[in-house]
């Protein structure tokens, strides 16, 4: 009776000392090089480098899967251990999801293509030059919308978007410098086939974890981009996909 009184005793020990196992994460992205897209039938892109970079620093496992941004959006704000990557952190958003970043900052502008010599030199020029065509699910299209922008034109994707620009439908876009050159490549277009106007908006891109995951796992996560930014992985990651790109400031 001592002995099984002892095993017990022991064996409450070990569970206390063994620290609890965390669920898998899931972790959603969306296609949009150089960012995230499939190569050869493998995700690769910056941020999903820079995701693979923190697990191995937090010793998390996860599966890294690749979805429709509406879709990723609504599985993150209803499941605990999930997160959409890379999220533009915004007044709106805030309080929805727990933000490990920032991991690279964007600068977005209005675009044209260089043959029909578009000149715009004013957020109201470029209200008034026909119908902008932008994905309607994008931030940009809710920030331009409530800047009294009545000339949106909403698509299910920036292709599509890039389709109307390539074929003249739409005279005006507005996209990101960091993701311009995949979206032009996609219909086979160049940067050099286009003209920028008017930077308006600077956007810094998150992790964004769903509020029922851990708080301590989520502060291990900021700590591990920390430790990265620090010992200059971060911009080695950066200056192999995005050499203009600038590295971010770390979050306090």
């Amino acid at each position: 009776m001592k002995h099984q009184v002892l095993c017990s005793l022991l064996s409450c020990w070990l569970v206390a000392l063994c620290p609890p196992v965390l669920a898998e994460l899931r972790l959603f992205t969306e296609a949009a090089p150089p960012m995230s897209f499939m190569r050869d039938g493998e995700l690769s892109g910056l941020s999903v480098e820079v995701v693979r970079a923190l697990l191995a620093r937090t010793g998390d496992s996860a599966s890294i899967e690749l979805l429709p941004w509406t879709r990723a959006m609504h599985l993150v704000q209803q499941q605990a251990d999930t997160a959409l990557f890379s999220t533009v952190r915004t007044p709106e958003r805030e309080g929805k999801f727990q933000w490990v970043g920032p991991i690279v900052v964007g600068t977005t502008s209005f675009y044209s293509l260089k043959s029909h010599g578009l000149s715009i030199d004013s957020m109201a020029q470029a209200a008034a030059t026909g119908p902008l065509a932008l994905p309607k699910q994008w931030y940009t299209f809710e920030i331009l919308g409530a800047h009294g922008f009545d000339n949106l034109y909403g698509v299910p994707s920036s292709k599509q978007m890039m389709t109307m620009l390539k074929h003249g439908r739409v005279q005006l876009i507005a996209t990101e410098d960091l993701t311009l050159a995949g979206e032009l490549a996609s219909v086979g277009l160049r940067p050099a086939d286009v003209t920028a106007h008017l930077p308006f908006m600077r956007s810094a891109y998150y992790i964004a974890f769903s509020l029922p995951t851990s708080a301590e796992r989520v502060a291990r996560w900021q700590q591990a981009l920390r430790q990265i930014h620090e010992d200059g992985s971060l911009a080695a990651i950066l200056q192999r996909w995005l050499p203009q790109a600038e590295l971010p400031p770390l979050q306090p």
